[in-house]
């Protein structure tokens, strides 16, 4: 099936609110566990993990 991508997408989309992606709770934890990926991992993809870790927090809401 070929698409057109020239044409921009349109559609209908509920006016209830939305869920967040991540509860800061889960963001909390899962910045937790990319900053142990990245000690665990420094040669490999640990760094990218710290990089996305502190991209992540800088996102949160200071409590």
């Amino acid at each position: 099936m070929d698409h057109d991508t020239t044409e921009p997408v349109t559609g209908t989309y509920p006016d209830e609110p939305r869920l967040a992606v991540l509860t800061t709770a889960e963001a909390h934890k899962t910045i937790e566990l990319l900053q142990l990926l990245e000690q665990l991992d420094p040669a490999g993809r640990g760094p990218a993990a710290g990089q996305l870790a502190a991209d992540l927090a800088r996102r949160l809401p200071t409590p």
